[in-house]
């Protein structure tokens, strides 16, 4: 019983090794499209302003028509309302992203967000425990948070006014 659990779970959380290189780009795209979906799902008002961050962070990372990332988005929410952990979207991404690049997916969760001009402890828990997840630094952590910080300061500024 236990040999068959295992099974099971390897099918789950390791990428099958004849998957076509269409297939692992697909779940390397859902992974990432997850772990900013949670960010937003994170916030429990979930705004307009941070499902716009979340589909233009997909849109500078992956090279996908509108209504395929509409339908990527729409996947990695129904996906992460039955997810149980972050490790097999995290895997996926520690397994195809240079460091440099789990940065970038580090600040592109910080401006998903600051999108509504409210940080949530929340988004700031899900992100901290992401971040180690993908082996950034707390200083990387730390620096990509203030980039998107200031990057989101004159839309608080002039939400503001």
């Amino acid at each position: 019983m236990l040999r068959t659990l295992k099974d099971l779970l390897d099918t789950f959380m390791a990428p099958a090794a004849g998957q076509s290189p269409a297939a692992q780009e697909h779940a390397l795209q859902l992974a990432t499209a997850v772990l900013l979906v949670e960010v937003m799902r994170a916030d429990p008002a979930i705004d307009a302003a941070e499902r716009k961050a979340v589909v233009a962070a997909l849109r500078r990372k992956f090279a996908l028509a509108d209504d395929e990332l509409a339908r990527l988005v729409e996947l990695a929410e129904n996906t992460a309302k039955s997810a149980y952990d972050y490790h097999r979207f995290t895997s996926s991404i520690n397994e195809h992203f240079t460091h440099e690049q789990k940065v970038r997916m580090v600040e592109a969760m910080w401006q998903v967000a600051y999108a509504d001009a409210h940080l949530d402890a929340h988004e700031n828990h899900l992100i901290s425990k992401i971040a180690g997840l993908l082996h950034v630094t707390h200083g990387e952590y730390i620096a990509a948070k203030m980039r998107a910080k200031a990057d989101a300061v004159p839309f608080i500024n002039k939400d503001a006014n």
